[in-house]
């Protein structure tokens, strides 16, 4: 692991605020690419990576999110112009666990690349209504999908945060 990995591993921090800028097609490719090595269970790559950049179907996702959050006012993507729908095949060996390395590898290749990012929950309620198991229809995606998350990306409209310190105890060693 290069010392350029671990710093951007350690310097990672979600982004609430974005800039109304698209993050550019070779930006978006390299962060999708960095998500299909996610390892899984088996090597089967369980994950499917739904990159959205049009509006009308992020305003679209950004409802039904607030929808399960019961608060129809909410902004849960927070502005971001592109948002990464994270789904897993059920039928996996280990889906659900297969779609977070995903959203792992999706968060900090964003953050080596400058674009800011963060995980956004309820994709499992998003795409178990019948308007969410639509949209995945008329993406083209054909089996049985449970989301397990939304992915936001963008450029960040302010300071990146800085990391809180870590907690003791948090590691164990033992020889």
């Amino acid at each position: 692991m290069s010392k350029d990995t671990l710093k951007d591993l350690k310097a990672r921090r979600s982004i609430r605020s974005y800039k109304a800028d698209q993050i550019t097609n070779e930006e978006l490719d390299a962060i999708l690419e960095a998500g299909t090595y996610a390892a899984s269970g088996m090597g089967e790559q369980s994950a499917v990576l739904a990159a959205v950049q049009d509006k009308a179907v992020i305003a679209q996702l950004e409802k039904l999110n607030a929808d399960v959050l019961k608060d129809p006012s909410a902004k849960p993507f927070y502005g971001a112009p592109t948002v990464i729908n994270v789904l897993v095949d059920k039928k996996g060996v280990t889906p659900k666990e297969d779609g977070v390395l995903a959203i792992g590898n999706l968060l900090n290749a964003a953050a080596a690349l400058g674009v800011g990012s963060c995980w956004i929950n309820r994709a499992k309620e998003v795409f178990d209504t019948d308007e969410g198991k639509a949209l995945i229809r008329k993406w083209g995606l054909k089996g049985d999908y449970e989301g397990i998350a939304h992915v936001i990306l963008g450029y960040a409209a302010g300071d990146v945060p800085t990391a809180a310190p870590r907690k003791a105890g948090n590691v164990v060693k033992v020889k």
